[in-house]
Parts: C-alpha cells; structure tokens; sequence
C-alpha cells in the first residue's frame, strides 16, 4: 500500500504459507515495513526470523488475551481471537510464549477496497465460540494511518477479554537509551519488575538513563494515570514515541477506554502495550480504531 510518501508492506495470513504462524498475536494486518520516503518506522527487530516464534511480529501487533482456557479440559479447545481456537494441552496455566496445536483456524478473506484502504476478515464457527472479525487498514493521509477494528460475536458464548496492540516500533533502527522519547498527556504510576538502573518514569514519560544492552530488557506490567480512578477502566489513550538522534517520532491515540499500559523494551524497540477491554454478548459488536501519525 502507498499514499504520496508512506508506504507500508503487509502480510497476507496464511496457515501454511504466512509470514506469521504462531499463536499469540492476530494473525490479520500485520505491517512488516512502514516508511515514510526514507525514515523506516517499522522493521524487523528481532535476531532471527522464525514464523512460528510468538513474538517475530512488526508493527503494531495485536494480541487479545486467551479465552476459556481454564474451562478446557485437556485435549479441548480454547479461543484466540485472530488465530482460532486451540488445543489445550496438559499445562495448568496459559502460557502466551507457547506454541499451541490450532484446531480450527476459521476461515479469512482480503479485500483491498481502493488504492488507500484494505479489509482483513476472519470468520470463526466453533461449537463453543463464533466471531465475524474484520480490521481494516486506512492510510488517512501521508503521515497517518487508522486501523478500524469489528469484532460480532456470532457463537452462543460471551466474549469477553482484552486486546492490545504491542507496538514493534524501530525508528530508523535506533537503540533504545536516553536518545529515547515516550510522553503521555497524564502523570504515570506503576511498579518495575525489578529496580532497574537504566530507566525511570517522569512527570509525563519515561526516560533512559543510559543504552539498554543487547540482551537487557526492562518490563512494567500496571503503568496507568496518577488521578484516582474508581472505576476499571480510563477513557481513551494518548501516547508519543520518539528518538532523538534519529528525529523521528509516533503519536498513538485511540478513543476506547483502556485499564492500563503495559511497558517492555529491550536494546531496539520500547513498546508501550494499552489494554482496550470487551465484553461482547451474543449478536452484539464491539468496535475500536487506533490512530497513528507519524512526523515527515
């Protein structure tokens, strides 16, 4: 796909054929280079290629969390949204680093509307679960694109769950280090894993204190605003990434309410992760678009 200066290359799913093959992230969409003339916004990060590896996405991966997992018995099935429904195996808990045996990989198909706009659709029907889910891909203007999000619950369970965008961005291949920027328009709270020495929240970010080494990574699982919130969730996000030495920057903001941001970043990518909840009902759809814009 190409609008004036941004031009980006998608991956067609395939079960057999597609870049992307595990079982973590949405299968649909995936973006595996965005430039915009010669900056390169996205791009591989990882080491080595492997398309069954959970975590060998681009882009602004998506991952919904696992459904009905601890309702399997073993051999059963359970639902990831964008994969299919997968066999449990004789582990207690659900593990998202592991590659699982897909069951029934529902059926896709890929419409590109007009020069600036693609569809991707997945149809699911399981005795247990069904979904009719589309994702579309808009190039809104040279230096924006939009991804719009269906999700309608077709089967005679409740969906409910969280999805997220993982956010792969890698800036021109920068390292991640104090050259880093990442802003929010709130004050942000949240705990470290472990006391790290190289990073720390701000007034309205997080800064790098020195490079983060090639087999370090850093992670903050409950990042969320400082105002007192009684309910679950806070209505809609903003965020900037940026670097400094490269002079590039990604502006992300999405309308949907969200419970909280989950950050991990190693040497070549610092991923802010915001978490949109669904509950989706039987016949009922839930709908939600991200919006990114990045500078020229």
């Amino acid at each position: 796909m190409k609008k004036q200066a941004l031009s980006l290359t998608l991956c067609l799913p395939h079960l057999n054929q597609g870049y992307y093959r595990g079982t973590r992230f949405d299968w649909a969409g995936l973006i595996r280079d965005l430039r915009i003339g010669r900056q390169r916004y996205v791009d591989e990060w990882f080491d080595s290629y492997d398309p069954l590896k959970h975590d060998c996405v681009c882009g602004p991966a998506e991952e919904f969390t696992q459904i009905g997992y601890d309702q399997a018995c073993v051999g059963g099935e359970f639902l990831k949204i964008g994969v299919g429904t997968l066999v449990k195996p004789k582990e207690k808990e659900y593990d998202r680093f592991n590659l699982y045996k897909i069951a029934n990989a529902g059926s896709r198909l890929f419409k590109q509307n007009d020069d600036d706009e693609v569809c991707f659709r997945h149809l699911l029907i399981a005795d247990k679960y069904g979904y009719d889910y589309r994702k579309i891909i808009f190039l809104a203007d040279e230096d924006r694109i939009i991804l719009k999000h269906t999700l309608k619950n077709l089967g005679p369970s409740e969906l409910s769950g969280s999805v997220y965008d993982h956010n792969f961005f890698t800036l021109g291949k920068s390292v991640v280090g104090p050259d880093t920027r990442i802003s929010f328009p709130f004050k942000p709270v949240g705990d470290w894993r472990s006391a790290y020495d190289s990073v720390c929240l701000t007034e309205n970010g997080i800064e790098f204190s020195r490079t983060l080494k090639q087999d370090e990574s850093v992670f903050m699982g409950n990042l969320h605003p400082k105002e007192p919130n009684d309910q679950e969730t806070y209505e809609g996000y903003a965020f900037e990434l940026g670097n400094t030495k490269t002079n590039m920057k990604v502006n992300a903001q999405c309308s949907s309410a969200f419970t909280h941001f989950v950050f991990w970043a190693n040497h070549r990518v610092a991923c802010l992760e915001p978490y949109i909840p669904f509950h989706i009902y039987p016949g009922e759809s839930f709908n939600w678009e991200i919006e990114y814009l990045f500078n020229l």
